[in-house]
């Protein structure tokens, strides 16, 4: 059966795999009521594990030092004490075929943002020859569709794995309907946006830090 991790481990997680998130996009990715995710901040806030900050009229809230410790803590004390000792095997397997697909996603976005110009150089994709875009769009979809597995066997031990397979869906059928943001788009709910928070959690679920592996996508 699935593990439902603790309510303030899932908030203190949400602001660590989206970077910087206000209240709203915290209880959304923890899976909260946006009142009960406010007062769970503030109490992580009072003990100096995340931090709020505006600039140009925008807020989020944002992990410390502190934050980040704790939130690696807590994690390991949730796979330590898995009542069906599954979930630590399950997340090292994860990591090990989540490597080559993220290789592939890699290549996928630099081929939607460059492609081969003359004299061997690269120009910006300015998106003229659908046969390309269509190609690395096919590309991502079997990334997406090779990932499935994996988060099965994720969800299927700890449940807030749960949506990324969505999430990842209609990122690329907005792709596919002529949204090329929604490739890797910054700022958006792009292919690349979810997948570099999917690849953030995996990360410190096993609690390896970034510049041990691959760099960020």
């Amino acid at each position: 059966m699935t593990r439902e991790s603790e309510p303030g481990l899932r908030v203190l997680h949400a602001v660590r795999v989206q970077g910087t998130a206000d209240d709203a996009a915290v209880a959304d990715r923890a899976g909260l009521g946006r009142d009960v995710a406010h007062e769970l901040l503030l109490d992580l806030e009072a003990f100096g594990h995340v931090t709020w900050a505006e600039f140009a009229g925008a807020g989020g809230w944002s992990l410390t030092e502190r934050g980040r410790a704790e939130g690696e803590r807590r994690l390991a004390v949730e796979l330590a004490t898995d009542p069906s000792g599954r979930a630590a095997a399950v997340v090292r397997e994860a990591i090990a075929a989540f490597h080559p697909l993220n290789a592939r996603l890699l290549r996928a976005c630099t081929d939607w943002q460059l492609r081969p110009g003359g004299g061997g150089r690269l120009d910006v994709n300015d998106h003229a020859d659908a046969a390309w875009d269509a190609r690395v769009l096919d590309e991502l979809g079997a990334v997406v569709d090779g990932v499935r597995p994996v988060l099965a066997l994720l969800t299927a031990e700890l449940d807030r794995f749960a949506g990324y397979d969505r999430r990842l869906d209609d990122a690329l059928a907005a792709a596919r309907a002529g949204d090329g943001a929604r490739v890797a788009g910054v700022g958006a709910a792009s292919v690349h946006g979810v997948w570099m928070e999917l690849h953030e959690d995996l990360l410190a679920t096993a609690g390896i830090r970034r510049g041990e592996v691959d760099p960020r996508p």
